[in-house]
């Protein structure tokens, strides 16, 4: 198997923060906002869990996995574009698999696939969503044939 791009090296105990603020008061529509601005200014990773707060408010449990070095900046954005009062940040571990990514030509165009390797072995693979997105929408074809193509393009190449 040949990867068309190099490798992202395995990374052993990364470490990380886990920025997180209770919102039970800010209108639903604008978390889409803010999750688009804290991917910009470096967030790894942004989601949000329901959850139930005091006098049994439904709320949003919104949660950022970062690097050290862009707590201040997704701070700032956090207090600036939400109702947060204040905000609880934590270190932690991480650990990722090595990841490789190979082109793949589908009968409407290439798609790139990304592998995660653990000691040189696949264990993980995808299909990187957008170009599949892009496919289907330029072709009038359904997302599901185009993985299914994917697929089938993998098993040959095996």
């Amino acid at each position: 198997m040949t990867f068309h791009r190099p490798p992202d090296k395995e990374h052993i105990d990364n470490q990380m923060i886990k920025m997180e603020v209770n919102l039970d008061d800010m209108p639903g529509e604008w978390l889409g906002y803010v999750m688009d601005l804290l991917f910009a200014a470096g967030a790894n990773d942004v989601y949000y869990t329901p959850i139930y707060m005091k006098k049994n408010r439904p709320g949003v449990l919104l949660q950022i996995l970062c690097s050290v070095e862009a707590v201040a900046d997704l701070k700032q954005i956090l207090f600036r574009e939400t109702t947060t009062l204040g905000v609880r940040y934590y270190p932690l571990s991480v650990h990722r698999l090595e990841r490789r990514f190979e082109l793949f030509q589908t009968p409407w165009g290439a798609v790139t696939v990304k592998y995660g390797l653990m000691n040189g072995k696949i264990v993980q693979r995808a299909p990187e969503y957008e170009d599949c997105r892009a496919i289907a929408e330029k072709h009038g074809i359904s997302l599901k044939d185009v993985y299914a193509s994917i697929w089938k393009s993998e098993k040959e190449n095996e």
